[in-house]
C-alpha cells in the first residue's frame, strides 16, 4: 500500500445477537415504563443464555409493566419463535429480579426544576462526526457494516432467503488515504459476513445467496473492486446460534452503538438507562454537538468530550479536537470551537433531555443497527443545531 493510505475496520452485529437481545430487552422495558410514566427512574439490565433470560437492576416508578410480556414480545419480534433457532418467546424460562432506585441516588439527582436536575453518575463521554458520508455524517466502515447486518434481517423476515436465522454479524474494512490532514475512503478492502442458517442449505448456496442478496444489495458498486476479499460465514458451519450459541449481557456491544472504533468512547453502556442517566443522555448530547460542527462546516471530523459529577447538573469539562481540520476548513481553533459550544449548547442534564425530547418510548429501536447515524425523527439528536457563529 502507498505511505499514505491505511486500513480501517468497523463490525456490527444483527438484531438476533445474543447481546443485542439484551439490549432490546433493556430498552423494551425502559419505553414500558416510560410509556406511563415519564418520570420513570430505569437502571435494567439483562441477561440470557439456553432456555433462560433474566432482566435485574433498579427501577422506580409509577407505571404497572408486565415485565415478562414485555420480554416475551421483544424476543417474538426479532424471530426466536423456536427451540431450534436457539429460544423459544413461547416458553423460555423469565426470571425479573428488580428492585427500586437508591434514595441516596435519588436525592441528590431529583429537582424541582428539570434544568436544575443533577446528573445521575459520574462519567465521560464521547459524540463523533465526519463528513466521509453526506448526511449520515459517519464513518463509512460503520454505516456499511450496520446495513449489512440490517440487510441480513430483512432478507429473513421477507423470507427472501428463508434459511436465514436470527443470529448474525458483519464486518467491512475500508482502505483510506489521507488528504489534508484527514482520511477519505478509496474502496472496500473486505467483507465478512456470518449468518446463522438452517441446517438444510448448502455452504455454496449460503456464498451465492449472501453476495447476491445482501452484499451487491448494500455495497455501492464504485467502492467495490476485482481486489476486494469477501469471506461469507467462513466459519463454514453456523446452526447453533442466538443463547443456545452464546450467553448475551447488555451493554457489550459499545463499539457496535456508537462509532465502529472511530472516535472514543467513554465506556458507558446506553440501554436501559432512563435519560437522568449521562452515560446515555450526555452521550447522544456529544453526537448531536459533533454533528452539528461537522454540519456547519467548522471541520471535517471532529471528537467532542464530556464529563460529570453525579449530582451536579453542569459538566465538569467539555472538550473538543477537529483532528487539524478546523483551521484548515473554517479557520477557527479548536478552543474556538469549545467557546462555540458552549454558546449554542445547555450540556446540563436537565436540558438536554428537555431539547432532545429524551422521555419517549422510542429507546428499543435505538438497541439494534446503532444508536448514531439513523434517519429517523424519533433520534432527535441526529438533526443537527443551526449554530450562532
Amino acid at each position: 500500500m502507498d505511505e499514505t493510505t491505511f486500513l480501517f475496520t468497523t463490525e456490527s452485529v444483527n438484531e438476533g445477537h445474543p447481546d443485542k437481545i439484551c439490549d432490546q430487552v433493556s430498552d423494551a422495558v425502559l419505553d414500558a415504563c416510560i410509556k406511563d410514566d415519564e418520570t420513570s427512574r430505569v437502571s435494567c439490565e439483562c441477561c440470557t443464555k439456553t432456555g433462560m433470560i433474566m432482566i435485574f437492576g433498579e427501577i422506580t416508578t409509577s407505571a404497572t409493566v408486565n415485565y415478562e410480556a414485555v420480554i416475551r414480545e421483544t424476543l417474538r419480534e426479532i424471530g426466536y419463535d423456536d427451540p431450534a433457532k436457539g429460544m423459544d418467546y413461547k416458553t423460555v424460562n423469565v426470571i425479573v429480579a428488580i428492585e427500586e432506585q437508591s434514595p441516596d441516588i435519588a436525592q441528590c439527582v431529583d429537582a424541582a426544576k428539570i434544568e436544575e436536575m443533577g446528573a445521575g453518575d459520574q462519567g465521560i463521554m464521547f459524540g463523533y462526526a465526519t463528513d466521509e458520508t453526506e448526511n449520515k455524517l459517519m464513518p463509512l466502515t460503520h454505516v456499511l457494516a450496520t446495513q449489512l447486518s440490517m440487510r441480513l434481517a430483512e432478507v429473513r423476515k421477507t423470507k427472501l432467503l428463508d434459511w436465514v436465522r436470527p443470529d448474525g454479524k458483519t464486518q467491512v474494512t475500508c482502505e483510506y488515504k489521507i488528504k489534508s490532514g484527514y482520511p477519505l475512503p478509496q474502496r472496500v478492502h473486505t467483507i465478512v459476513l456470518s449468518t446463522q442458517h438452517t441446517e438444510a442449505v448448502s455452504q455454496e448456496q449460503i456464498r451465492e445467496s449472501l453476495m447476491e442478496q445482501v452484499v451487491r444489495a448494500v455495497i455501492p458498486g464504485k467502492y467495490l473492486d476485482d481486489d476486494t476479499i469477501y469471506h461469507m460465514n467462513p466459519s463454514g458451519r453456523f446452526i447453533v446460534g442466538g443463547p443456545h450459541g452464546d450467553a448475551g449481557l447488555t451493554g457489550r456491544k459499545l463499539i457496535v452503538d456508537t462509532y465502529g472504533g472511530w472516535g472514543a468512547h467513554g465506556g458507558g453502556a446506553f440501554s436501559g438507562k432512563d435519560p437522568t442517566k449521562v452515560d446515555r443522555s450526555a452521550a447522544y448530547a456529544a453526537r448531536w454537538v459533533a454533528k452539528s460542527l461537522v454540519h456547519a462546516r467548522l471541520c471535517h471530523r471532529v471528537l467532542v468530550q464530556f464529563s460529570y459529577a453525579i449530582g451536579v447538573a453542569y459538566p465538569l469539562s467539555i472538550h473538543v479536537d477537529s483532528y487539524g481540520t478546523a483551521p484548515l476548513l473554517s479557520g477557527k481553533t479548536d478552543v474556538e470551537l469549545v467557546e462555540i459550544v458552549k454558546a449554542n449548547f445547555d450540556l446540563r442534564p436537565g436540558c438536554i433531555v428537555r431539547d432532545l425530547q429524551l422521555r419517549r418510548p422510542v429507546m428499543q429501536k435505538t438497541a439494534s443497527y446503532g444508536h448514531f447515524g439513523r434517519e429517523d425523527d424519533s433520534f432527535t439528536w441526529e438533526k443537527p443545531k443551526e449554530l450562532s457563529l
